[in-house]
């Protein structure tokens, strides 16, 4: 917001990259092993030290409490380790500051009653992934931790997920689980995402390469790669040529002398 009037000053283009506060919307019409791998990938991934990490899972009630199994299940599985071993799926976090931020974000959760499952500090660099279900709801969501950290919440209709989804500062990534034709195209239309990345049955983050990369609100707006990143940084001209002796004009406007 301070960069944005400097530039401005100069009339120049910005391409930002800011926070990316993800969120994956899970219907009951969805593929529920596609959707915990895709949750786990995108949630631990990098450990969650991706701007497009999932951050927030929002799961309709009526499959919340078998999905949310299934998903600590397979976080109990995950062992942080050396990245550079083929069986490591997760490992360390990029110093002690982000561990501390991890753990003072886990504590308020706990102490405002949201059960959590793991995010423990495993060693010096590394921690279990956590999952953090929601029994209220908690400004919390609405600040980016760039940590694993997964918050679940429930919905009832569609609308109230993508209410819930766009209600954030950010709006980088995007995705919904379902093999419904109606409810993907509600989501990708003028009424849903509001975010600059949207995807149907893949997570918010892995789908990026080729693609217009950017965000829209907080996460600073401008498009990088894609079919139009290369117009921030050229100058365009509407060019007119005339090969005609006459003086053709628009809308049938006649002027002759």
């Amino acid at each position: 917001k301070s960069l944005a009037p400097v530039v401005q000053k100069r009339f120049g283009r910005l391409i930002m990259e800011l926070g990316g506060n993800n969120a994956m919307i899970v219907t009951p019409e969805a593929n529920m092993k596609l959707a915990v791998k895709s949750i786990v990938f995108s949630a631990v991934g990098t450990s969650g030290q991706r701007c497009t990490s999932l951050r927030r899972l929002i799961v309709h009630n009526s499959i919340k409490k078998g999905l949310l199994e299934k998903v600590v299940t397979a976080y109990a599985t995950i062992k942080p380790g050396d990245p550079f071993s083929e069986d490591t799926l997760m490992g360390p976090m990029i110093n002690k500051q982000a561990i501390d931020k991890m753990q003072e974000v886990l504590t308020y959760c706990r102490t405002n009653g949201h059960i959590v499952h793991g995010g423990e500090v495993v060693g010096d660099t590394y921690v279990n992934p956590a999952v953090v279900e929601l029994t209220k709801p908690d400004p919390i969501v609405q600040q980016e931790t760039f940590a694993p950290i997964l918050y679940v919440i429930g919905y009832e209709s569609l609308d109230e997920a993508i209410e819930i989804q766009n209600n954030v500062p950010q709006g980088l990534s995007s995705c919904i689980f379902t093999d419904n034709l109606q409810e993907a195209e509600r989501f990708i239309g003028a009424n849903g995402s509001d975010c600059g990345i949207v995807n149907i049955n893949i997570g918010p983050s892995g789908a990026e390469i080729g693609g217009a990369f950017g965000g829209e609100k907080d996460t600073g707006g401008g498009r990088e790669s894609g079919s139009d990143a290369w117009k921030q940084y050229m100058k365009r001209s509407t060019v007119t040529v005339n090969y005609g002796s006459d003086l053709p004009l628009a809308q049938g406007v006649k002027f002759d002398i």
